[in-house]
């Protein structure tokens, strides 16, 4: 048996803007409950990874390090901060403000390789570098090969780590 249903085009229409709606509400909320008006900025950061550590470079010009804050707690590192309007100059004078003030949070995940004991922070010229130190075993080892038999005489190879591709 056929059914015949009657199209209709803007409910097409209404679809998409459900997917829409829910993107940016996904978005505002980052999976969270907490919305982006409880935040102004957020400060940019690299983070990058060498064999013995993973590391942390904010950019947080014109904050004074009292006003950073840096925790870890349940694999989470937390840097929360405070960049204070300046109000040495009056607001009318004013002809366009660009920087952004307020206060933010930026939370990252730990990676099971890091020793949560063992984190650094330093704060110079407005970069905030936080340094994470890897666990012992999760540094790369180097393993000798044996070539040829076990008798004596035997070639011995020696392994190397490989390389990061760029």
């Amino acid at each position: 048996m056929t059914v015949i249903t009657r199209w209709d085009p803007f409910r097409e229409f209404s679809t998409l803007q459900e997917r829409i709606n829910h993107l940016f509400r996904e978005t505002a909320t980052d999976g969270r409950d907490e919305a982006l008006t409880t935040s102004n900025f957020a400060p940019p950061v690299d983070v990058y990874e060498d064999e013995h550590n993973v590391t942390l470079k904010i950019e947080v010009p014109g904050i004074d390090e009292k006003d950073l804050d840096v925790r870890v707690e349940n694999n989470t590192l937390t840097v929360h901060g405070e960049r204070k309007f300046e109000k040495e100059e009056k607001e009318e004078n004013y002809r366009r403000v660009e920087r952004q003030y307020g206060s933010f949070t930026r939370n990252f995940t730990l990676p099971t390789t890091v020793n949560a004991d063992s984190i650094s922070a330093d704060y110079d010229k407005g970069v905030l570098k936080i340094t994470l130190a890897k666990k012992a075993e999760a540094k790369p080892k180097q393993i000798k090969v044996n070539v040829g038999s076990l008798q004596a005489g035997a070639k011995t190879l020696e392994g190397k780590s490989p390389s990061k591709a760029a």
